[in-house]
């Protein structure tokens, strides 16, 4: 059998991970000794585990997050009130199957984005989209879509994602259009995705941030009450970093 056209035929078919796997069998006298069904098996796992891979950094990309956010640099060793048997078990993603959030909360500089963006991280090892966005610059964006025509396809992408990351909530106040697009995002994930939130306050001041007694409950009763907490403590994080300098 020629051999240069049927590589020609896999680049053509772009699949690459074949391509490569075939490239190497050939030049490996030892793979000669395989059985057809042997060295099919290998170039269709090389295949596979490059489409994998390729789905992976994509979904990083999107994401978009800071790359050294990952679960295993989660310092323990700091007082800040992590529950490690708690990150162990979310590790696993299992809240995500069972669309329910995550709010982080504590004190500037102790590790919440940190903790938040590892947590998207690792849903995207385990094949869950993700995205993280800032609450307040959402918030902006959505009143100005709502000007040029982008605000339904805008809260289409948002709702798209398995889980979802506003950071940063209750640092800016807001305003009465602010309250009803964080209904609406809240609303349309509310056990259907996952979401994190990330925030200064803690949780028995979030109905007072929010401003509207009635809005305010129904975000909150479709937010809290299925969700786990995180209560991080302490000194900030970059100040203890720093002192080590």
């Amino acid at each position: 059998m020629l051999v240069h056209p049927v590589q020609d035929k896999l680049k053509e078919l772009r699949f690459t991970g074949m391509l490569e796997a075939l490239t190497e069998q050939m030049q490996n006298s030892d793979c000669q000794q395989l059985s057809f069904e042997e060295r099919l098996g290998l170039l269709v796992d090389r295949e596979v585990t490059v489409r994998e891979n390729r789905r992976l950094q994509r979904r990083l990309r999107v994401a978009k997050l800071n790359p050294k956010s990952c679960m295993f640099d989660i310092d323990y060793r700091q007082s800040r009130g992590l529950d490690k048997s708690l990150l162990t078990t979310l590790s696993s993603s299992q809240w995500i199957y069972d669309k329910r959030n995550i709010l982080i909360i504590g004190p500037t500089g102790t590790g919440k984005t940190f903790l938040g963006q590892a947590l998207l991280h690792n849903a995207c090892l385990n094949s869950h989209s993700a995205h993280s966005l800032r609450l307040s610059k959402l918030l902006n964006e959505l009143i100005l879509s709502k000007g040029d025509g982008r605000y339904f396809q805008l809260m289409k992408n948002i709702f798209k994602f398995d889980v979802l990351m506003l950071d940063d909530f209750g640092i800016a106040p807001l305003v009465e259009e602010n309250r009803h697009d964080l209904l609406e995002i809240i609303d349309d994930r509310h056990e259907r995705k996952s979401t994190i939130i990330t925030s200064q306050l803690p949780i028995k001041h979030w109905h007072k941030a929010i401003g509207d007694a009635t809005l305010a409950d129904a975000i909150l009763d479709r937010l809290v009450h299925n969700a786990y907490k995180i209560e991080l403590q302490g000194e900030s994080m970059r100040k203890i970093l720093s002192k080590k300098l």
